[in-house]
């Protein structure tokens, strides 16, 4: 179930009630000071990895290398004409969706159920009590705890016996991949759902062929709806991991004959080349992560180069374009500042440009039971009306 509502979001603080200081585990934000949770003891049903260098570069994990670019190799284009039109604030709310729904959150932490396995995992944002009582939350199949600090382990702990690595998954009709990573991420983010169900909503109801273009692409659920639903599909990861783990995805489906372009390359650079080559996308996601290191010395920082990579997609959306969607996670930012951007990178392209959170419900142990909202990111989506 996807709901959108627009409403003013509310500030959001680090830490829990009632609980340790935790250090911001959200992916790619900046650490926060305090005493880390303590290190479970080691026994046979605990799994455990050693962490990237810097969890921020995301080497180890699948979600890594997607982000990383050298800096900007042209100026940006001076736009003329007005900004867009504007809807904020803007919150785009799930409520679940496929195999996936958050049952409960609090004390920092979140408990989640992917398919047959109900996972724990941090969640700095979640300030408040857990609704549920403590015996639910500890008789959870996997529950992810450790050091998170750039050198730190990371471990999930399987609570009556240690499950496999991987573990069928569906969201959208997709068929993928749910994965037990050293970095306590599993192969999606299912607050993505809102991007993607409006994405195959455009793609189905365009009745004209559209190519769309994933940035930062990740474990490929996003090109797999899209290609599904009957677009053209390019999906951009520096990882060569992601990339292998998007491919299982596909082929878990079944869907090898759909017509995506699966490219292991710096999404800065093969998005130049596209302007370069002149090629046109009707729709571009992109999720670009806070920092970012590549294999060659690229350095990504995403204040900085922001507004090249919004500059550069612009001119490599097509004249029909259908939309053009950014989400940012863990920055130290209100939402006004990318829907600003967005509007700027959009001067005289007319259209909408609406910003604000994404958030999910919790859903109980049913699934089917609304309760508080916990947030995970911002966005801001431009589309031509």
């Amino acid at each position: 179930m996807v709901k959108q509502k627009e409403r003013r979001p509310g500030s959001k603080t680090v830490g829990g009630p009632g609980a340790k200081p935790q250090r911001d585990v959200r992916r790619d934000a900046p650490l926060k000071t305090g005493e880390p949770p303590a290190k479970p003891a080691r026994h046979d049903g605990t799994r455990s990895a050693p962490a990237a260098r810097n969890r921020n570069e995301r080497t180890a994990e699948p979600r890594v290398a997607a982000s990383v670019s050298a800096a900007p190799e042209r100026p940006l284009i001076v736009r003329n004409g007005e900004r867009p039109a504007e809807r904020v604030p803007v919150i785009l709310e799930s409520l679940g969706a496929g195999d996936f729904h958050l049952i409960d959150s609090g004390n920092g932490l979140k408990l989640e159920q992917y398919g047959p396995h109900r996972i724990v995992r941090p969640e700095a944002q979640a300030l408040w009590q857990p609704s549920l009582a403590a015996h639910v939350w500890d008789n959870a199949d996997a529950i992810f705890t450790g050091d998170t600090d750039e050198d730190g382990m990371g471990r999930w702990r399987f609570q009556r016996e240690v499950l496999g690595e991987t573990w069928p998954l569906q969201l959208l009709g997709i068929d993928f991949l749910g994965r037990f990573t050293a970095f306590r991420h599993v192969g999606v983010f299912p607050e993505q759902i809102v991007h993607w169900t409006w994405m195959k909503e455009q793609i189905e109801a365009a009745k004209r062929p559209l190519k769309v273009l994933n940035l930062f692409g990740y474990t490929g659920v996003a090109s797999l709806v899209a290609a599904a639903a009957g677009a053209e599909v390019t999906h951009v990861d520096a990882s060569k991991k992601a990339i292998g783990w998007a491919r299982e995805n596909q082929a878990l489906g079944r869907m090898e004959k759909l017509p995506i372009r699966w490219i292991c390359e710096d999404a800065m650079k093969f998005i130049l080349r596209e302007e370069r080559r002149g090629s046109k996308y009707d729709i571009i996601l992109t999720d670009p992560p806070k920092f970012g290191r590549g294999p060659n010395g690229e350095v990504w920082h995403l204040f900085e180069h922001l507004p090249s990579m919004l500059d550069i997609c612009r001119e490599i959306l097509s004249p029909k374009a259908l939309g053009l969607v950014l989400t940012a996670y863990s920055i130290r930012a209100s939402f006004y500042s990318i829907h600003e951007l967005m509007r700027e990178t959009m001067r005289g392209a007319g259209g909408v440009v609406e910003s604000g959170e994404l958030v999910i419900r919790e859903a109980g142990l049913d699934g089917k039971s609304p309760s508080r909202a916990l947030s995970t990111s911002l966005f801001s989506r431009w589309v031509p009306k």
